[in-house]
């Protein structure tokens, strides 16, 4: 029904009750053989977020099974630096998204296959998709246009230019902030809360640019999540109103009917001959009346 549609962002949970629904679960037998169904739900219905972790893991066995020459080169050929964005934007854009530096991306796996697959089932796959994608491509971009404007300043040094910058991590981000307005009272306030101190503390702590980035990619996702919510409230109201102005369609008035008596008169002008068409209105008209 129309009148009743709830876009997926104005779907919130509240978390007390789903920890207390939590508790009710764990007291139940069988808690294990439910949890592994349950999670193995949970997987099937998040395709991007499965894709997403196993071509990290794919991309992280190349780079293991090369040599570290290879390895170099092939990172700094996805890099999101200043340099490869002046030369290709697009192509590292896309490729630094599914490239880790450093060991195994545990983290980034983990909380795709946890998080990232509870947002994945709450926007939908493209949704999940626009929101990580605004987030990586929006904090790039920032973080390039700061230090394209330091070096001009002459700042930082120029080896920052040719630095290496690849990951999920400012996609995830963006996710992590959107996820905000999956919860509502004071879950939401106090979840937006944690999320800004962590990395505001990176950015204090750490001060490089891709701590900036993990910033901005937060407030990418805030904003974004907030629009989303005001389009679905807006949506929603359109909907309502389409749905209160739709005229209530009127039954059929039985004497419209094909053979019924208001078409008796059309029935006999075709049936009797010219001369005798006044006598059976009349006649029909006097059966009426008795």
């Amino acid at each position: 029904m129309a009148g009743t549609y709830q876009p997926p962002w104005l779907r919130t949970v509240d978390l007390g009750e789903q920890i207390r629904a939590l508790g009710g679960w764990w007291r139940c037998p069988h808690r294990l053989r439910r949890a592994v169904q349950a999670y193995r739900d949970l997987l099937a219905v998040t395709p991007a977020c499965i894709a997403y972790a196993f071509t990290l893991f794919i991309t992280w066995w190349t780079l293991r099974g090369a040599s570290d020459i290879v390895g170099r080169r092939l990172i700094f050929s996805a890099s999101t630096n200043l340099r490869n964005m002046q030369k290709d934007p697009i192509q590292v854009l896309v490729a630094s998204a599914f490239w880790t530096d450093g060991g195994f991306p545990w983290p980034d796996i983990l909380i795709l296959i946890t998080l990232m697959a509870l947002a994945e089932r709450w926007l939908g796959s493209l949704r999940w998709i626009l929101v990580v994608a605004t987030g990586h491509v929006g904090a790039t971009l920032i973080t390039v246009i700061g230090i394209a404007h330091k070096l001009d300043k002459q700042l930082i040094p120029t080896r920052v230019a040719f630095a290496s910058d690849v990951g999920p991590s400012y996609g995830i981000s963006a996710m992590m902030a959107a996820l905000t307005f999956r919860l509502r009272g004071p879950a939401r306030w106090l979840w937006a809360l944690s999320m800004l101190v962590y990395y505001a503390y990176g950015v204090w702590h750490g001060r490089t640019f891709t701590d900036y980035g993990h910033f901005f990619a937060l407030l990418i996702g805030f904003t974004v999540g907030a629009i989303a919510v005001a389009l679905s409230h807006r949506l929603v109201a359109v909907r309502a109103r389409k749905t209160a102005a739709k005229p209530v369609r009127a039954e059929p008035n039985p004497m419209s009917r094909p053979g019924s008596a208001r078409d008796g008169v059309d029935a006999v002008a075709l049936e009797e001959p010219d001369g005798r068409l006044h006598h059976a209105r009349r006649d029909r008209a006097e059966h009426g009346h008795h």
